[in-house]
């Protein structure tokens, strides 16, 4: 088992290094007030000045000089290499919800990569946010409050059914695969209802559903933000 580095009932905001806007940073702060730096993305946080809560990754994009600049009780060098700053981070966090932000947008292997974990690690409820999405794994049920004609994106990452109420185009048939029948450009009619038979389902939604996204997610693994 994982040992968690950090532990709180409050939300947190994963950083990552693709070059996060300032703005994206302030607004997840405000909705998920603990920081944690993914690497090198410690630059970014120190630049804006955030001091992170804790910097968790294999630490070889840190130049030296920052480290210097960081408590050494908040650097937690991950030495393994199977898996990337953003799943070093997110398995080791213990917290209600998770919003990342900085990881998409540059590298498309780098954000492929991080969708994989949120799907491998569903149990973990993250939000990543980009300029013009924000994207989930699907739990296996989920309740959006979302106005008709809202898009509404479902791409799955493994074979898997799953049901639904309020899309315009049903997915009760529907024999989702990657490699096959993927769900894109969906709409609402009004409030969405969704469950799936499995792990594998990612939502993306249009960015300003943000917080109707979060509510859902929390809702639906039990999640509340502490005091």
């Amino acid at each position: 088992m994982i040992e968690s580095i950090v532990e709180t009932q409050h939300f947190v905001t994963i950083l990552g290094p693709s070059d996060p806007r300032s703005e994206d940073v302030d607004e997840a702060l405000r909705l998920a007030p603990v920081l944690v730096a993914a690497d090198g993305a410690a630059s970014h946080a120190l630049a804006m000045g955030r001091l992170p809560d804790a910097v968790i990754g294999d630490l070889d994009s840190i130049p030296p000089d920052l480290a210097r600049d960081l408590p050494a009780d908040r650097l937690h060098r991950i030495d393994e290499q199977d898996t990337t700053d953003f799943e070093k981070c997110l398995v080791r966090i213990r917290a209600p919800l998770c919003l990342a932000v900085g990881f998409t947008g540059r590298r498309l292997d780098h954000e492929l990569a991080v969708y994989s974990a949120l799907v491998r690690h569903s149990a973990r409820p993250c939000l990543v946010l980009g300029t013009e999405d924000v994207a989930f794994a699907a739990p296996a049920r989920l309740a959006l409050d979302l106005e008709p004609g809202t898009r509404v994106s479902l791409f799955p990452l493994s074979p898997l059914r799953g049901w639904s109420e309020g899309l315009r185009w049903p997915i009760g048939a529907v024999p989702f695969d990657p490699a096959g029948r993927i769900g894109t450009s969906n709409e609402a009619t009004g409030p969405v209802a969704l469950s799936f038979e499995r792990p594998g389902m990612l939502v993306i939604l249009p960015r300003a559903t943000l917080p109707q996204a979060m509510a859902a997610l929390a809702a639906a693994t039990g999640a509340s933000r502490g005091r």
